[in-house]
């Protein structure tokens, strides 16, 4: 487990003017772990503009709160799960996805969708001397995880992405976010008054789980299966219905989860954050088995467990919701005017600690310096020889595990399931929902370790701007952020530079266009015997459609025109063409003026407002050659286009085809001269007509030769390489 260190522990017993015993010392460990306190990171990212018209509660709680009018709101949060999943894969998962889920629920909201962010080493190609079969063992249960998890709970997995790298070798990052929706008057606020009760509901505790926050707060070189929970989603589905019902029935004033660190953590945060003191009796708490310690029983992070504070008068309409749904649960203890934790085993005191002590660990000022690896990759890099088949280029980006379909991933996930999702999985850029209220709500997650290896700055900021772009091609103007920032060992100064890097980049994007960052995560210790991870950060959008009109998907029609927005550069480095096609890492990364992507964002919402869009879509990984392939393989039509025409400044043909330039939008339309009159109209746009959809040929042309020429059957077989390579 992690210990704390000499600084700590001489601050720790300086504040109990005592030496700490056993049990406090276990609660405070726990507490003090990376994964609880964000020791190394909670300067840095107090920095994030969070304040906006729509926020509600920003970060800091369970989950972020955004108001999306008529009295509703949606809660987001995302959380990770990675050590567990690379020891075991369904259940590290399957927990991730149960964490984040009752995060939501601890607002009072009702969670209506999931989505995942994953990240492995490659899988296997076809020649069997490349990739890693385990990559595939890992991709295979942790997919099955999340989705026998949110579709038992009845929850839809509604959006996602997924990229592979050699550094994620023999590990996996498995990001997962929920959203919740509800009204604004019933959110749980967290109050509490003198002896209120607490309690404990859910499932028994048990010794799985026990040291789960401080596994993840040092590098995996080990399978601990010890600290990995177990999943029990009918019990979460259980849970749900009955904490939402007494949330109806307003009978719950404070809730939390049970997350990192059990109840030692929930105990002391909930306690701080109230700024009141629990008193605390653990004889009585369900267990799984029979003569567990204190320490191991406030320690363990068994799954399904939520914390609730109520009042005496309501404690009989409680216990009727529980004993309605056959949960199981106690009276833990009260709320005191004292601002202590005490915890008692048959009624004596086995620790008694201030909870502002264990809530709040001592901040540590890491030291940061740029990598060596950047001077290295500059130093070193070449620029690869123009391949002199493009057709055959082009045919092997879309078989890119990286670029290629990821319906194999999506179908496991019953992403209708709530009867609320009007964009499936697949067919448009980000996923969107239904409310209640009338608006509906896109949703995207993104991330680019490539990019962020070579330049994490640019790196993060290209990973907002495709999450914005993303919802954008929905039809939906971004007002939420949520991050996920990954990264390996903090104490290395290379690693922590990256992260101020990636911190820095979401600061300045989100004041920029002016939309706040309303919740996130840091994990750090993402190592493996070989080093750690590339940095990876998950940058998230919320974007809000008021009206279902404006609702756009990502397929060429027939007889659509061709438009592009932006321009093209030679921005090669991490791109998939760079590292897939050439096996080569370094080059310029794609850069994001922020101006100008703010100005394309808007020129495609307007052009989505007056209705002259049939469908819209990014280029981002694989440049715009994919990007257009991908539109046409979900229409099922073929297309000509004249490369010439694309605005660009690029030095060969390739890297115009190939470039991952940022802040670009391709659309297809039905009234092309209506688009022409629009977009001439907006000073500064870059744009050009660049093309037309026709049968099932697919023909880029240059200067009247013909580059690429293929058809729409052969890039569709293509695109769905990984699949054949998950059933094989």
């Amino acid at each position: 487990m992690t210990r704390l260190s000499k600084e700590e522990s001489r601050y720790l017993e300086s504040k109990l003017n005592r030496v700490p015993n056993n049990l406090e010392n276990g609660l405070v460990e726990a507490e003090w772990s990376e994964h609880c306190s964000y020791k190394s990171s909670k300067a840095f990212i107090k920095m994030f503009p969070k304040k906006g018209k729509r926020v509600v509660i920003g970060p800091g709680q369970d989950a972020g709160v955004l108001d999306i009018g008529n009295g509703f709101v949606v809660t987001i949060h995302i959380e990770s799960h990675n050590h567990p999943s690379a020891v075991d894969p369904y259940g590290g998962a399957a927990t991730g996805v149960g964490g984040v889920i009752r995060d939501i629920l601890s607002m009072g909201t009702r969670p209506i969708a999931l989505m995942d962010a994953l990240r492995f080493a490659p899988p296997r190609t076809d020649d069997e001397l490349t990739g890693s079969s385990n990559s595939e063992w890992l991709l295979r249960y942790a997919v099955k995880g999340i989705g026998d998890y949110g579709n038992c709970v009845g929850v839809p997995t509604i959006a996602g992405e997924i990229e592979f790298d050699p550094s994620f070798t023999n590990y996996c990052l498995i990001d997962t976010a929920c959203i919740g929706f509800g009204r604004r008057d019933s959110i749980v606020r967290n109050r509490a008054n003198y002896d209120d009760l607490i309690i404990l509901v859910g499932g028994p505790t048990g010794r799985d789980g026990i040291h789960g926050a401080a596994f993840a707060s040092k590098t995996y070189l080990h399978s601990d299966r010890s600290a990995v929970q177990i999943p029990d989603p009918f019990l979460e589905k259980l849970l749900i219905e009955a904490i939402t019902e007494a949330v109806e029935d307003g009978a719950i004033k404070a809730m939390k989860d049970l997350g990192g660190g059990g109840l030692s953590c929930c105990l002391s945060e909930l306690s701080d954050s109230l700024g009141m003191g629990f008193d605390i009796e653990l004889k009585d708490v369900h267990v799984k088995e029979t003569g567990m310690s204190p320490l191991e029983l406030m320690l363990s992070e068994s799954q399904e467990r939520m914390l609730i504070i109520t009042d005496h008068l309501k404690f009989d309409k409680v216990r009727q919701i529980f004993d309605k749904y056959e949960l199981k649960y106690v009276i833990l203890g009260t709320v005191k005017n004292h601002s202590n934790l005490v915890i008692r085993s048959n009624k004596r005191i086995v620790a008694d600690i201030a909870s502002s002590l264990v809530a709040n660990a001592p901040l540590i000022k890491r030291s940061s310096k740029r990598p060596s690896h950047l001077t290295a990759l500059k130093r070193g890099f070449k620029q690869p020889a123009t391949p002199s088949d493009l057709t055959k280029v082009l045919h092997s980006m879309l078989s890119n595990p990286n670029v290629a379909s990821k319906e194999w991933i999506y179908r496991q996930y019953d992403h209708e399931v709530g009867l609320r999702t009007v964009i499936k999985p697949g067919y448009a850029d980000a996923s969107v929902l239904a409310l209640k209220n009338g608006t509906f709500l896109s949703l995207k997650l993104d991330g680019n370790s490539k990019h962020c290896y070579i330049d994490p700055y640019q790196g993060t900021l290209g990973c907002l701007s495709e999450a914005c772009r993303n919802v954008a091609c929905t039809g939906a103007y971004p007002i939420g952020i949520i991050d996920h920032l990954q990264f390996g060992n903090p104490e290395r100064p290379e690693v922590f530079w990256c992260f101020r890097r990636a911190v820095h980049a979401i600061i300045n994007f989100c004041k920029f266009m002016d939309i706040p960052v309303v919740g996130g995560k840091v994990s750090f210790y993402n190592e493996t015997p070989k080093g750690p991870i590339k940095p990876s950060p998950v940058l998230g959008a919320i974007g809000l459609i008021e009206q279902r009109r404006l609702i756009t998907q990502s397929s060429f029609k027939d007889g659509d025109s061709i438009f592009i927005i932006g321009k093209t550069a030679d921005e090669l480095g991490g791109s998939e063409y760079y590292e897939y096609v050439h096996h080569i890492t370094g080059g310029k990364v794609p850069m994001v003026d922020l101006k100008i992507n703010k100005l394309n964002l808007e020129s495609i919402l307007l052009l989505i407002d007056k209705e002259v869009v049939s469908c819209a879509h990014d280029p981002s990984k694989g440049g715009v050659a994919v990007a257009l392939s991908e539109m046409a393989i979900l229409g099922g039509v073929g297309l000509e286009i004249s490369v010439d025409k694309i605005p660009n400044s690029c030095s060969r043909i390739d890297n115009l085809l190939f470039s991952e330039s940022h802040s670009r939008y391709i659309i297809g339309t039905h009234e092309p001269d209506k688009v022409e009159r629009i977009l001439s109209g907006i000073g500064g746009l870059v744009y050009s007509r660049i093309g037309k959809v026709r049968n099932q040929n697919v023909a880029f042309n240059m200067d009247g030769k013909i580059l690429i020429n293929t058809d729409i059957q052969t890039l569709e077989a293509n695109f769905k390489k990984l699949e054949q390579i998950m059933t094989r």
